[in-house]
């Protein structure tokens, strides 16, 4: 009986043996793949106290003891404002836990909301940076980390979405303004070839640089000043040089002159701005291309050319970054994860359409240290783009199909989809393009019966609709309702309606007085509108650019308005000159 035992326990060491040895030789292949897929933390905490990497190495996998004690130290120095400090230790948390996506979340979260709004709005440049924190965190590192994690994309986009192309933030203003001028020169000429031609364009500076006369181009502007000698600052200094040519040599900028028109100037010019994209903004023009031919703005005069969507806009980057993130999701669930990166998508379309048009002016506002000093400042204003009913729409159905084959909550996407309906056929009908407005009417009544509010004529439910959005109009029902009703009054003053015309004008002008009356902002202009010569004028160029008029209507405007109303043609022209000149600063060196 003992050596029955005996022998039963020597094979079960022999066989434990044999397991731990077979098992011991497929550790280098098993860390091998680890390595691969990513899920071995190999980050050293730089610049971290001697006492913290120490302790981190000698917890090994109690480490996560180590990101509560940091993460209650981060959370203590943000309310002590010391804010960079608690960036430091974020940054700390995300290296120990670079595979917990909320880690990632709830601290770009704190940087671009929570430590942001502690700095005074007199001080915009230290709130975007960080803005701009918050949103590199998630782009550049988090979603490095966890390329399929949609909270992280969803996240990125709301940031875009909510933070920058919103309008709580005392400083959105001033965002909208940064962005615009960052992207402006990466993604002009804004047509469908251009965005072909960046996906097109060689992804490694050596392949641009196998190219004879690109080559030749490079070299000259090296010789001409040693900035342009340096690789790794080759991109960075060519589209500085672009924009702001006093930074280098006069010798610099006669390169350029010189190789202006060529086909080398062109490559390089197309690389630099894609390998800037995906480089610096992470964006990939690939996916660009293929948004803008989903999503693009629908051209009234011929339906079969594409126009791409306003890169320069912080919704269209929402759009993306959303979109990516549920092309990352291994499979379609209809999670609520899922659903509310989707909601970022049609959000982010839906804001395009109430406020996709961005025209930049010069607003004049009194110092605050002595009121009489006038001083200038450049300012943005957005109005909406009808031409983004079409993509909101389609988009929306396709939702709808889309979670009610998953089971996922249509409910909520029908009422956006509702909605969106109501407020186009009070748009539309505003905008004086009464065809259009009864026709989304109709389609409207017979899709959702049941809607109490569209039982009325069509003029009915519009009064109805008007009174009510005057009484609470906030900013977005406010310049809605008095851009379009100025685009309308021009129509009207086109055709020979003058009596229409004025009394459009008239009630614009009184909506714009109660509006502004009722305003109180404490802090920046967030929430005031321009001057009503500025609305003016917006009208008037939405007017003048919406296809859906006729031609020899939009033609003859400005030729009447010149001969029977020249202060306002005196005025609107004066506008212009000052819209040009604010242009001309972005675009003086891209012609």
């Amino acid at each position: 009986m003992y050596v029955r035992t005996f022998i039963l326990c020597f094979l079960c060491i022999v066989i434990a043996g044999g397991l731990f040895f077979a098992g011991s030789c497929q550790l280098d292949e098993i860390n091998r793949q680890r390595s691969e897929m990513r899920l071995v933390v190999k980050e050293p905490l730089e610049n971290a106290p001697p006492s913290l990497a120490f302790v981190t190495i000698a917890l090994g996998s109690f480490r996560g003891l180590i990101v509560d004690i940091l993460w209650l130290r981060a959370t203590q120095l943000k309310e002590d404002g010391k804010f960079f400090d608690a960036k430091q230790l974020a940054e700390w948390i995300t290296l120990l836990q670079p595979r917990f996506a909320s880690v990632w979340d709830f601290h770009a979260w704190n940087m671009a909301y929570n430590i942001s709004v502690e700095i005074p709005a007199t001080r915009p440049q230290e709130r975007w940076q960080w803005v701009r924190n918050g949103y590199e965190l998630l782009r550049d590192k988090g979603i490095e980390k966890n390329p399929h994690s949609v909270i992280l994309y969803r996240a990125l986009g709301w940031i875009f979405q909510h933070k920058i192309a919103g309008e709580t933030d005392d400083c959105h203003k001033y965002y909208k303004l940064q962005l615009y001028n960052a992207m402006k020169v990466l993604v002009d000429p804004q047509t469908q070839e251009h965005y072909k031609a960046l996906a097109d364009s060689p992804k490694e500076p050596g392949d641009i640089f196998q190219k004879p006369e690109v080559a030749k181009f490079l070299n000259e502007l090296a010789s001409a000043d040693s900035s342009f000698s340096r690789s790794e600052e080759l991109v960075d200094n060519y589209l500085s040089l672009r924009q702001q040519p006093s930074r280098f040599s006069e010798e610099a900028f006669a390169v350029i002159d010189d190789f202006r028109g060529t086909k080398a100037l062109e490559e390089f010019d197309t690389f630099a701005k894609a390998y800037q994209l995906r480089h610096k903004w992470k964006l990939e023009p690939e996916l660009m291309v293929e948004l803008n031919e989903k999503y693009g703005p629908i051209d009234y005069k011929d339906p079969n050319k594409l126009l791409p969507l306003d890169w320069t806009l912080p919704d269209t980057h929402s759009i993306y970054w959303a979109a990516l993130g549920l092309q990352k999701m291994p499979r379609e669930t209809g999670s609520v994860d899922e659903l509310n990166t989707d909601r970022i998508v049609f959000q982010g379309l839906q804001h395009l359409y109430y406020r996709g048009k961005m025209v930049l002016y010069t607003s004049k506002i009194p110092s605050k240290s002595d009121p009489c000093d006038i001083i200038e400042r450049q300012s943005v204003f957005l109005f909406p783009d009808l031409r983004m009913f079409g993509r909101y729409d389609q988009a929306l159905r396709e939702l709808i199909k889309k979670y009610d084959r998953l089971g996922g909550n249509v409910a909520a996407v029908k009422s956006a989809h509702k909605n969106m309906l109501k407020r186009a056929v009070f748009l539309f009908y505003q905008a004086g393009h009464m065809g259009k407005a009864t026709e989304i009417y109709n389609v409207l009544r017979k899709e959702y019966p049941e809607d109490e509010d569209i039982h009325a004529s069509l003029t009915d439910y519009v009064r109805k609709r008007f009174i009510l959005q005057c009484e609470t109009s906030g900013i977005s029902d406010a310049r809605e309702m008095i851009t379009l009703m100025l685009r309308e009054a021009y129509y009207h003053y086109a055709v020979g309606n003058d009596d229409d015309a004025f009394g459009r004008e008239w009630m614009a002008m009184e909506i714009y007085d109660n509006y502004q009356e009722g305003l109180r902002v404490d802090g920046a202009d967030r929430a005031v509108l321009p001057d009503f010569d500025v609305l003016k004028y917006i009208g008037l160029i939405g007017f003048l650019g919406d296809a859906r008029y006729p031609d020899y209507i939009r033609e003859n405007i400005l030729s009447r308005i010149q001969v029977e109303r020249p202060e306002l043609y005196k005025k609107l022209e004066q506008q212009h000159e000052s819209f040009m000149e604010e242009m001309g600063k972005q675009e003086s060196m891209q012609q």
